[in-house]
């Protein structure tokens, strides 16, 4: 009996797939082309992210794949995996790319080089486009594209893939591009399986004839180096750049804040005044607006932490703070590779998670899998922003420092020594191989970050933020809603009508088990949809209380009603689990992906829990015990 195979209908669009090595400004050049015309995905089977997006030339159409930055087609880790399947036509609803774009870092030839006569052994059409012209340039460096051509036997452009029409050349190359006439030439499996040896003398001789073979240094970038990666200077400038990140989160984003509260109210006032009281009424006012206006009003602050991590990616800084970091984190058996998959949990731990396949030590990858949800990711900074706004004063305590800015930077800090503290516990006592791999990377030249790559990224974080709204805390917040309205209390009830509902009496229930560690029935309640969404559990306690009759829009809900009701100690309690409590059930599922089976995902969740548990109970006793119960 033959087995049936699944027949794939691709878009009718040609597929370019950009290739290059990582810093080569690929990604850049890829926000060029499309522009906002962009969507991210994953191939079936695959956590490793890839791009997609649109190039109109007025005659034709394209298709534009953003592919991971590889050093080599000899896949060694998931992204050159997934690179490879993709440019041999083995990636899971794909078809192979009917061109690819091999870009080339003009400063960097040398190592370049080497995957472009991969691709080229692939039977691919291929164009070289030689990115960073400008700063080839500025070095003094001069390449002779049309000598490149006759070396390489193929077409070359040049392009600045930071500037306005910095991709022009590439655009007339690509419209008179024949997609037709360029067949598709079959590949074998082994067809690139040369050895590198070969690869570099190729290369070598190349260059040599071009009179590119010596080593041109950037001197811009290794005099700020000297600085900036000062065994003294250079940790203390990391340490105040964090600093001034977490104290413009809370205040920068105040006045944007104020806009978005305004218009929930008023929204609010005006359902309210439409529609006559009543289940429709309660579930538009206290159900959805309470819930996720609750949940929107911290957009600001999340966009202008992703602004600064930009900012930072794009100017090089971020692989110089992995390297600053590499002998801290060596202390505890990692190495500075776990720090850019450790900085991406900050915005979230699953492409975190998914960022360890470039780790290649088991060990290593592992542990930081262990250790990622200990970072703070930004679903967790409206419950801080909520808490800290409500029980901290909005003060200066030194030096012009706002005591709130503080606060949420102590508790980032206190995230990241929780997870140096179960990283250093795995070396010491469940590893037998206590062997510190030494960090190998490449640090890209600084660069002026560009305006549009930055709004491109902060456009598509803002576009994650409002599907989540819309999405998963949309459903939460009205399952809430109806487990919070349903059943009406019983004939001649005492208290308000949501203490008899299905989520009053499990909310007093779970209310046992977390009061030791200061958590009310209506923090109980919150806790459990937050599981699917950190942030939820903010919308969670406005459609609470909203239900309770306590408040009558989402930003009267929370802030004056949990002064009131709840202490100091219950917050800072509350506070303190969050750092180190389980991320949402999605970032389990990662971790059952990634490990392959349960027992890491059972191990990471009963550590976690167990870990919040008594630091909250620790935190709550301590606050007690000084009077701020």
């Amino acid at each position: 009996m033959m087995s049936e195979s699944k027949i794939h209908f691709f878009p009718k669009e040609p597929l370019v797939a950009l290739v290059g090595n990582p810093n080569s400004g690929k990604t850049s050049l890829f926000n060029l082309l499309t522009g906002g015309k962009q969507k991210v995905a994953n191939y079936a089977g695959v956590t490793v992210e890839r791009k997609e997006g649109k190039l109109d030339l007025g005659n034709q159409s394209l298709r534009i794949l953003d592919l991971p930055g590889v050093y080599s087609l000899y896949p060694r880790s998931l992204d050159e995996q997934v690179t490879c399947n993709v440019l041999l036509g083995r990636a899971s609803g794909e078809k192979k790319p009917d061109l690819v774009l091999c870009v080339l870092d003009s400063t960097n030839l040398r190592r370049n080089l080497r995957l472009v006569l991969a691709v080229k052994r692939m039977g691919l059409p291929c164009i070289v486009v030689i990115n960073m012209m400008d700063l080839a340039k500025k070095r003094g460096i001069h390449i002779d594209l049309s000598q490149l051509e006759q070396e390489l036997h193929l077409p070359i452009v040049e392009s600045i893939g930071v500037q306005a029409n910095g991709d022009k050349a590439l655009r007339e190359k690509l419209s008179s591009f024949d997609f037709k006439g360029h067949a598709l030439t079959a590949t074998s499996e082994n067809s690139n399986h040369r050895p590198i040896e070969a690869d570099n003398i190729v290369v070598q001789g190349i260059l040599q004839r071009m009179g590119l073979n010596q080593m041109m240094a950037d001197p811009i970038s290794d005099q700020i180096d000297r600085t900036l990666l000062h065994p003294i200077f250079g940790p203390i400038i990391l340490f105040i750049v964090l600093f001034f990140i977490f104290q413009a989160v809370f205040s920068w984003a105040e006045y944007p804040k104020e806009i978005i509260e305004s218009a929930t109210d008023w929204v609010s006032r005006f359902i309210s005044n439409l529609i006559p009281e009543g289940w429709l009424q309660s579930l538009l006012v206290h159900g959805v607006i309470a819930g996720v206006g609750g949940v929107l009003v911290f957009l600001p602050q999340i966009l202008i932490l992703f602004f600064f991590i930009l900012i930072l990616e794009e100017s090089g800084y971020l692989p110089r703070a992995a390297y600053l970091l590499d002998r801290l984190m060596g202390s505890v058996g990692l190495s500075g590779r776990s720090f850019i998959p450790l900085l991406s949990s900050f915005a979230c731990a699953i492409p975190g998670i998914m960022a360890t396949r470039t780790i290649s030590n088991a060990r290593d990858r592992l542990v930081t899998i262990l250790i990622a949800p200990l970072m703070t990711c930004s679903a967790r900074l409206p419950v801080y922003a909520l808490l800290i706004g409500a029980f901290i004063p909005a003060q200066k305590i030194a030096f012009g420092i706002e005591l709130q800015g503080f606060v949420l930077f102590a508790l980032y800090i206190a995230g990241i020594l929780g997870a140096m503290i179960v990283a250093w516990i795995l070396k010491t006592f469940l590893s037998s191989q206590k062997v510190f791999h030494p960090l190998m990377m490449e640090l890209p030249s600084y660069h002026m970050p560009s305006v549009k790559n930055v709004v491109i990224g902060l456009w598509q974080r803002t576009i994650i933020f409002l599907q989540r709204v819309g999405g998963t805390i949309l459903f939460l917040t009205i399952a809430l809603w109806f487990l919070a309205s349903y059943p009406n209390p019983p004939v001649g009830a005492v208290g308000p009508d949501i203490e008899y509902s299905y989520a009053g009496i499990l909310g007093k229930a779970l209310a046992v088990v977390f009061a030791p560690i200061g958590f009310n029935w209506e923090i109980s309640i919150a806790l459990v949809p937050g599981l699917a969404a950190r942030e939820v559990v903010v919308s969670s306690l406005a459609t609470v209380y909203a239900i309770a009759g306590q408040a009558t829009s989402a930003e009267e809900a929370l802030t004056p009603l949990l002064q009131q009701g709840w202490s100091l100690a219950t917050a800072l309690s509350l506070l303190v689990w969050f750092v180190f409590a389980p991320q949402c059930l999605s970032t389990i599922a990662v971790v059952k992906r990634e490990t392959g089976g349960y027992k890491i995902p059972l191990i990471m969740l009963t550590y976690l829990f167990s870990l919040a548990y008594l630091a909250s109970f620790i935190t709550y006793q301590i606050a007690i015990r000084f009077g701020l119960g």
